[in-house]
């Protein structure tokens, strides 16, 4: 069972690095310094107070750039890739007692997998913002994303099952919006 948590916080907070790159390393640094996660074995370092320093400073530089509004679709172009390699890292970071080649199967797929969803669904979601608003709503959106990758961050360290939840709730979001935007498209005589 213990297996089974540890893939799903992975998986949480590889969603949450679609959201925010650097919000899921600080809340899984945060929780292995505080001594709520134990993390696999190379990626001690995470806990530890310059990895802590470092991925404060990273997350709140991040959370400010969004908020310039030429920078913010700027920043997704580098987010997206930079948003799957910290989903592998996280996954592989969370899940522990298990073999290396499955360790990194999992990361790969799932933590890779998940990030890139969410990313790619918020990376969509800022490209409607800023052409209905001319960018001027794209603040929302960047407020919207920071606080679910922090709620789902937290809660997949404290309540991995509840964050599994909310990673299934925040893909389904995502997924009816595009299916509803392209059947609105369809029937519009658009493809």
């Amino acid at each position: 069972m213990e297996i089974v948590l540890s893939v799903l916080v992975g998986i949480g907070l590889s969603a949450a690095c679609g959201f925010r790159v650097f919000v899921p390393p600080l809340v899984i640094s945060l929780a292995s310094f505080s001594g709520h996660l134990s993390l696999a074995h190379g990626f001690e370092w995470m806990g530890t107070w310059p990895a802590l320093i470092a991925f404060a400073l990273a997350t709140v530089l991040e959370i400010v750039a969004y908020y310039v509004p030429w920078l913010d679709n700027v920043l997704d172009l580098i987010a997206t890739p930079a948003a799957i390699v910290a989903g592998v890292v996280m996954t592989a970071a969370a899940v522990t007692d298990v073999s290396p080649f499955l360790k990194w199967t999992l990361a790969v797929i799932a933590g890779g997998g998940v990030a890139a969803l969410v990313q790619i669904g918020t990376v969509k979601v800022r490209a409607v913002s800023t052409a209905l608003t001319a960018g001027i709503g794209n603040h929302v959106v960047s407020t919207v994303e920071w606080f679910t990758s922090v709620l789902i961050s937290v809660v997949s360290v404290v309540l991995p099952i509840a964050g599994a939840l909310l990673v299934c709730l925040a893909l389904g979001m995502l997924t009816w919006r595009y299916f509803r935007k392209r059947k609105a498209k369809a029937a519009a005589g658009g493809v």
